[in-house]
């Protein structure tokens, strides 16, 4: 009893959409025996107002104002069984400068419906007076290049190998021959946090002599990502102050595991504080690999650009990790986007 069909309610495709609405592209592949549009319905009222039934309590506000609503779908050429459904959400259901709340709404628990078999968020459209709310970028390229006082070229760097296994000593060791010999910038490995071969602290005073060494013996600015990415959010904070201290030009953090939560957080730091910020994607396959199910990296990318970092790792062309040549570009050039 109660239960009726979310097309009925959810499916709406004569809605004209709003410059304030967040826009969403999913790919749906229904259940055998689901229709498209019950599934598209079913995506929109999920990650907004809707629940399996209905309840007393829909009469004590107006679903029709804050409803997602599946406003159009279309088949996915060449594929069988795949749409893509289109949703828009009002501004009002989302808390202003939280990426955190935006996604556990568009990509909270929708993802395990028993209706779909896979669904995967393709694109969003987020409109100015949301991103307006947010810090985004804490400094940006060109501050970062006045920072360094170097213009006109690429900024060259490396990541220290082996990751995992030096002692801190040997690190600082390695970070100063690579900035020695020429490179601009030196990176910390995503899973180098604190183990107990080379505890944060440690790094953090080695590869700050080698940076102050370099520098002297080069007359340039140069610098290395050291990873601030820890268990407690406390814990983060405690390592960006100490790099502020010693007076290093950047920090990184593994925004994807360490949460856009902290990352936000860490950002508002790093800008108050004239800190860089370096962005890892560490665990982004396990959300943007599957062509049909997840979210591709796109969205990944507004959302940190809304969450705050200087540069993040966009994929690449070349090298051992998955990226073509026309995406990865587009990433680029998404993420440079005024």
């Amino acid at each position: 009893a109660g239960v009726k069909d979310y097309k009925l309610t959810y499916y709406t495709p004569d809605y004209e959409t709003k410059d304030t609405d967040i826009l969403a592209a999913f790919r749906v592949t229904p259940q055998p025996g689901v229709p498209p549009e019950e599934a598209g319905a079913a995506v929109a009222a999920e990650s907004s107002t809707g629940t399996w039934t209905t309840v007393w309590t829909d009469g004590l506000t107006s679903l029709d104002r804050y409803k997602g609503r599946c406003y159009h779908i279309e088949a996915v050429a060449g594929e069988e069984n795949q749409y893509i459904a289109y949703v828009a959400y009002p501004l009002d259901l989302f808390e202003e400068g939280s990426v955190t709340n935006m996604f556990t709404s568009i990509v909270g628990n929708v993802f395990g419906f028993k209706a779909l078999r896979a669904l995967r968020l393709e694109d969003l459209r987020i409109p100015t007076s949301y991103i307006k709310t947010f810090q985004g970028p804490p400094h940006g390229i060109q501050v970062e290049r006045d920072k360094l006082n170097k213009y006109g070229r690429p900024l060259l760097g490396c990541t220290i190998k082996p990751k995992l296994g030096l002692s801190a000593k040997n690190y600082g060791r390695a970070v100063y021959e690579c900035l020695r010999g020429g490179l601009d910038f030196t990176k910390d490995d995503e899973n180098v946090n604190s183990q107990p071969f080379m505890r944060w602290r440690d790094r953090f005073l080695f590869c700050a002599e080698a940076i102050y060494k370099a520098q002297a013996e080069t007359g340039e600015i140069k610098g290395h990502y050291l990873n601030a990415t820890a268990g407690t959010c406390e814990e983060m904070m405690k390592r960006a102050v100490c790099a502020r201290e010693l007076g290093v030009p950047i920090v990184m953090h593994d925004y994807l595991t360490g949460g856009f939560t902290a990352n936000t957080s860490l950002a508002h730091y790093c800008r108050d504080n004239g800190l860089l910020l370096h962005i890892h994607r560490a665990m982004h396959a396990v959300i943007d690999r599957q062509k049909n199910h997840g979210m591709h990296f796109r969205v990944l990318a507004k959302a940190l650009r809304l969450s705050g970092g200087d540069h993040i790792h966009a994929g690449t062309v070349v090298g051992k990790l998955e990226g073509e040549r026309d995406i990865t570009l587009g990433f680029v050039d998404l993420l440079r986007d005024d």
